[in-house]
């Protein structure tokens, strides 16, 4: 790697770094693992080196990452925002690093629907209450899942949620399966309440 984009230069410098520190390795533990001297390596981190493309491969390795993610720039779509569906009161993101995820932000004023209502599909579910209480219909039991609370479950179980004592909000964590079975269950019957 040449110096002429210093930019790039520096973002790699930096990124050795950090991921050096965040291993708790000193100078001598990294240089041993990518078996390089203590020395060079302090010049590379600290800019006074040229970049190599053998050492970034050699310490992309030391380090237990590629070389990909040594050398990615790709921050332009750091900030999303979501879709918003106001009809049901939702906002939906999808997580750009895993597109078969997606995050929804749901307001819920109803309790639950009725057992012979619960959903199940392949998939797993995470959720967070922001405000309010929600209740959560798991298989045959039934769980409060308060303020600042999350719950975490295969949505092969039998489930469904909805608001205790006035309206609750809660942010949603999707897989793929989950996600696309959501969105099938959704377009059929339009339904918002009960479906995590």
């Amino acid at each position: 790697m040449t110096q002429d984009n210093g930019e790039l230069d520096s973002l790699v410098r930096k990124r050795v770094r950090a991921l050096r520190v965040a291993q708790g390795w000193s100078l001598d533990e990294l240089a041993t693992r990518a078996r390089l001297s203590p020395s060079t390596l302090s010049r590379i981190e600290n800019g006074q080196r040229r970049l190599a493309l053998d050492q970034l491969v050699t310490l992309a390795r030391a380090l237990d990452t590629t070389l990909d993610q040594l050398v990615e720039t790709a921050t332009d779509d750091v900030i999303s925002s979501p879709t918003i569906d106001a009809a049901h009161g939702l906002m939906r993101w999808s997580i750009r690093a895993d597109p078969g995820m997606s995050v929804l932000r749901q307001r819920m004023t109803s309790p639950p629907d009725k057992p012979s209502s619960m959903r199940a599909h392949p998939g797993r579910e995470w959720l967070v209450v922001l405000s309010g209480t929600a209740v959560l219909l798991l298989g045959n039991r039934r769980f409060r899942v308060e303020t600042n609370q999350a719950a975490e479950f295969p949505t092969m179980l039998p489930h469904a949620i909805g608001a205790e004592g006035g309206p609750c909000e809660i942010l949603g964590i999707f897989d793929r399966d989950a996600r696309r079975s959501h969105q099938r269950n959704d377009a059929v019957t339009g339904s918002d309440s009960s479906g995590c």
